[in-house]
């Protein structure tokens, strides 16, 4: 009988060659697609899942709420000091580690080479996240031990068999000499890790004079707090005991005459790390993370495009029933009953259902490698073992080919032969069939217009989020990084000057905020009648950086290096007496027309030549009287997704990360001379330099 169903169905087929190949191939572009999608989901929900022991190893995080605006900043780093804290008074805590991101500069042959996600980690942090190792140790027992990955071996040594070697670099000025204890696999892409090697260090020392504020600033996210707990761990009653937690331990920071204190509009929260990639907060990350909406949202357009694909497989099914009425009537006149018939044309839906998912999946498989890279996944194809979805294929060929057969089946089994066969007619249209057909057709049309108009709406979103205007000149910019190295803390000023003469030079100029930054430096500002002070984002920049980044200036001048006043620099690393003469004299400032309104004038030009009391050194030294001299219209620094910043602009010769230049002529010849000028300065610090074009992508 099996047989005899899967011949008439195969001769079904290839008697209407056109009918079978729309079915099919529809089929079969539906299944693809859907495939693609739920694999791309399968890969996002399976983030950091490969770890040992992943159930009870959790991340430390730091949400901020603004009272003030109500916008939400919330950081997947914390502080040292939190770290220190949450060991100490949670015993259901077996292991903890702080690991504080660097990017190092290796010595080779006397050469200095950029390195990148390099972590330093105040204990062992493979006690904690046990890493895949290749060869060597899987532990850092004291301190100056180091991994570094296959592919950061490859490059530093020429070899995967780095046990027993030295790695060299300089940090933060020090020369420091790592012994390598193991050498890791390289880390799956499905991880909100980015690491290439995990140095074990102390890292109060290595902070030297940063180290007191560094140990017990709560403000300060610096860094990422992992640990492991003890299984059976109750996380929620621990989650909920912080609260109590955070104000046992967190002091009142008395600056002037106002008190703040850094648990007021802050929370922590425990994140398990396989739910870090997807979790709310995603700034301080060490990839780009995602949500669970997004996910969602994917999986619903998988299941909507197989779901048309299926109605239209229904659709082409009843359509040509009246084809296939005669002979249903005949085998009905031969003995055939109900359930035979149906189980026919199931058979024959799963036939065509198992058809197109074979074409299905070679569309999968040639497609993958360009939809992977367009997603930036590490997306592939098992079919067996972990991971394998042979079992799931073959459940959506049963899935599919019964929803889309169940119906024609139905109806078809349906016809009467007398009324088939009278008059000989070869027409069986059964009542509220074409109705039915019509609702199908009308939703797969509502369904592809719906996911046509959130093409568009990605589409115009992305022109527009390319096209707006950021606020300032962003072409013809190049982006010169590492200023912030130790080894060039007073170099600045000689570096403004040489990179002046380099032919097509415009205008030079240091900051720390760049073209797109994820920097985050904010600080309060007392405004009288206000019970709490504004947060604004607090940047040294110096007297070029208006010309080279091309701000509008809108009200007031800009800052003016020749005045005294306009100077706020505070030599690093922490200098006490700048400080303290900085908070008993003051100085002049620049904000933007949002900091403007935030602190009180709707009118732009009625904040100039107004004074207030801000933050800008460390609370034991007070407040610093700050007047505004000059307001420049609002930039974006960051994602078009993100809020604009309300940003003071505060004048020092120190305290830079970027030198921002512009230029006209060849860009490769400006680039060119640029590096030549910067190895003419320092050839301990690698010239790393971006044009503005590159950055923003």
């Amino acid at each position: 009988m099996w047989r005899n169903y899967l011949t008439v169905g195969i001769r079904a087929l290839a008697k209407n060659k056109v009918y079978a190949f729309i079915n099919i191939f529809g089929l079969a572009i539906g299944m693809a697609a859907c495939l693609l999608i739920l694999l791309f989901v399968r890969y996002e929900l399976n983030y950091d899942r490969w770890i040992p022991g992943s159930d009870n190893i959790y991340q430390f995080q730091s949400w901020y709420h603004s009272r003030e605006t109500g916008e939400d900043n919330l950081l997947q780093m914390t502080s040292y000091a939190a770290g220190v804290a949450l060991k100490k008074d949670f015993p259901q805590v077996q292991a903890s580690v702080y690991a504080y991101g660097n990017r190092p500069v290796f010595i080779k042959d006397g050469q200095a080479i950029a390195t990148e996600d390099y972590i330093y980690a105040d204990d062992d942090f493979l006690n904690v996240i046990p890493l895949p190792v290749l060869r060597g140790s899987n532990h850092l027992t004291r301190a100056n031990q180091a991994v570094v990955t296959q592919s950061e071996a490859l490059r530093r040594f020429g070899t995967d068999d780095a046990v027993g070697k030295t790695l060299s670099v300089i940090s933060k000025g020090q020369h420091l000499d790592f012994q390598i204890v193991g050498v890791l696999k390289d880390l799956p892409r499905n991880s909100h890790m980015k690491i290439n090697a995990i140095a074990r260090l102390n890292l109060p020392a290595f902070m030297g004079g940063e180290a007191r504020q560094f140990m017990t600033c709560w403000g300060c996210q610096n860094g990422w707090v992992y640990m492991r707990l003890k299984p059976g761990t109750d996380v929620a009653a621990m989650q909920a005991a912080l609260a109590a937690w955070e104000k046992r331990n967190i002091p009142d920071e008395i600056t002037g005459d106002m008190r703040i204190n850094q648990g007021d509009e802050q929370d922590w929260h425990i994140v398990n790390v396989k739910d870090v990639h997807l979790s709310p907060a995603q700034v301080g990350a060490m990839t780009p993370g995602n949500d669970r909406r997004t996910i969602a949202t994917f999986a619903i357009i998988a299941l909507l495009i197989l779901g048309m694909a299926v109605v239209n497989f229904t659709n082409l099914a009843t359509a040509r029933a009246s084809q296939r009425a005669r002979e249903v009537a005949l085998r009905k006149v031969l003995g055939a009953n109900r359930r035979q018939l149906i189980t026919q044309f199931i058979g024959e839906s799963l036939l065509i259902a198992a058809l197109a998912m074979v074409i299905a999946l070679a569309m999968a498989e040639l497609s993958m490698p360009y939809f992977a890279n367009f997603l930036n996944a590490d997306l592939s194809v098992s079919y067996l073992g972990s991971g394998g979805i042979l079992l799931p294929v073959i459940g959506l060929v049963l899935l599919v080919g019964v929803l889309g057969g169940l119906y024609p089946a139905f109806f078809l089994s349906r016809f009467q032969p007398a009324a088939v066969l009278k008059a000989n007619k070869s027409s069986a249209d059964t009542a509220g069939s074409g109705r039915l057909r019509s609702i199908l057709v009308v939703c797969q049309f509502a369904v592809s217009i719906g996911l046509i108009i959130c093409t568009a709406v990605v589409y115009l979103q992305t022109v527009y989020a390319r096209t707006v205007d950021p606020g300032f000149n962003r072409d013809r910019i190049v982006q010169i990084e590492e200023l912030s190295r130790y080894q060039l803390l007073t170099a600045g000023d000689m570096i403004v000057e040489q990179m002046k003469r380099v032919p097509g030079v415009q205008a030079v100029g240091r900051t720390g905020i760049g073209v797109a930054t994820n920097n985050n430096n904010n600080t309060g500002f007392v405004v009288p009648g206000k019970p709490e002070p504004v947060t604004i984002g607090n940047y040294n920049v110096d007297s070029g950086f208006k010309d080279a980044m091309g701000l509008k200036l809108i009200a007031g001048r800009w800052i003016d290096e020749t005045r005294p006043m306009d100077d706020l620099t505070v030599r690093f690393p922490s200098n006490a007496e700048d400080q303290q003469m900085l908070a008993r004299r003051g100085g002049n400032i620049v904000v933007n027309e949002l900091a403007a309104r935030r602190l009180g004038f709707a009118d732009p030009a009625d904040a100039v030549g107004k004074t207030f009391k801000a933050g800008l050194v460390e609370n034991q030294y007070g407040l610093v009287p700050v007047t505004i001299v000059g307001v420049v219209a609002d930039a974006r620094f960051r994602s078009i997704r993100v809020p604009l910043d309300p940003i003071a602009f505060v004048g020092a010769h120190q305290g830079h990360q970027f030198l921002m230049v512009r230029y006209h002529g060849d860009p490769a010849a400006v680039r060119s001379g640029l590096e030549r000028a910067w190895k003419g300065i320092t050839r301990e610090v690698p010239f790393t330099a971006r044009f503005s074009e590159d950055v923003v992508q």
